[in-house]
């Protein structure tokens, strides 16, 4: 029997790429930084009254960072002479909220030096965003990720879903990060805070079939949304205005976004898939609840934040996040 164990152990280990050193779990830094949920919660209560946007941009950071070589802060990874890292990718090009992450990784670094991870940082700064508005953490983090040394512009070009993705497309992006449609559907309602820029979706509002005429829109928009996004966006071309993803409530945390999905105010293509399929549309029935979307969420997003995670000695600490150690 023992013999049997250490060749599966084994086989897991160089075939699977299964980790026997230390995994993720709550209180990972119980023992050598126990004061860093705390120091991370403190900036973020700091910065979220002047800055309204910022949990849609942290949820939006930790995301993009997942889809490309895991959890593992690479998106945090500036460009060199002679690379072109993830955040230079044009998905990434209108991510924000690093300095956010900077700032609290140097309070985490004066009182814990070389012990706390960017990646970690990053999922801990992610749910503290999102939960201050309800005075309570929504879900608990597993922690004990280490950072990545890798990050390459043409990874983040071919693994971060579009807004342009169809139904089919957008659940084989997400099970290549082995996440189901239940998933797909619950990470989708992170759209019911923040903004978007018109060229993310112009093509739904102008020329959505190659005509060139006036009226050749997605019909699938409500028709007084739709001439609402083309007298705000006004041409195909539009890359600098930004509308609310959420046309009812863009700052806050909350179902809407699956009532506005199902009055097809969805803002995306990629949003108006998930009505396409008969699973997936029955999903968005049940989380137009508040009580089951927040649930839904929070396992969701504890999926997401344990995509191809590097532990034990695997990667480093980084000291600066924007920087690999030298």
């Amino acid at each position: 029997m023992r013999s049997c164990f250490v060749i599966a152990l084994v086989w897991c280990v160089l075939f699977l790429g299964c980790s026997v050193e230390a995994q993720l779990k709550v209180g990972f830094y119980k023992k050598s930084c126990p004061q860093v949920e705390q120091i991370v919660a403190k900036v973020i209560a700091q910065k979220m009254p002047s800055n309204p946007e910022l949990a849609a941009r942290l949820i939006r950071l930790f995301f993009h960072d997942c889809f490309v070589r895991g959890c593992d802060a690479s998106l945090l990874i500036d460009s060199t002479a002679s690379n072109s890292a993830e955040k230079d990718a044009p998905p990434n090009l209108t991510v924000a909220g690093y300095e956010v992450i900077d700032e609290i990784k140097a309070a985490v670094e004066a009182a814990c030096p070389g012990i706390v991870s960017c990646a970690d940082i990053v999922a801990l700064a992610s749910r503290d965003s999102v939960s201050f508005p309800f005075n309570k953490p929504l879900w608990e983090v597993q922690t004990g990720r280490r950072d990545g040394t890798i990050s390459l512009a043409s990874e983040a070009r071919t693994n971060i879903p579009a807004p342009f993705f169809t139904y089919s497309r957008l659940v084989s992006s997400f099970a290549n990060k082995s996440l189901s449609v239940q998933d797909l559907v619950a990470l989708s309602g992170a759209h019911t805070i923040g903004i978007a820029h018109c060229n993310g979706f112009s093509t739904r509002l102008f020329n959505f079939t190659g005509q060139n005429n006036v009226n050749d829109f997605d019909p699938s928009l409500d028709l007084t949304y739709l001439r609402s996004l083309q007298q705000i966006c006004q041409n195909l071309a539009n890359n600098v205005t930004s509308v609310p993803m959420d046309p009812t409530t863009s700052t806050t945390f909350d179902s809407h976004y699956y009532s506005n999905l199902k009055l097809h105010k969805g803002l995306f293509t990629s949003d108006a898939a998930l009505l396409t399929d008969a699973r997936a549309s029955n999903l968005v029935d049940k989380l137009v609840d508040e009580g089951n979307f927040l649930d839904a969420f929070k396992n969701s997003i504890k999926r997401m934040g344990a995509i191809e995670v590097l532990t034990g000695t695997a990667g480093e600490i980084r000291k600066n996040c924007r920087v690999i150690n030298s």
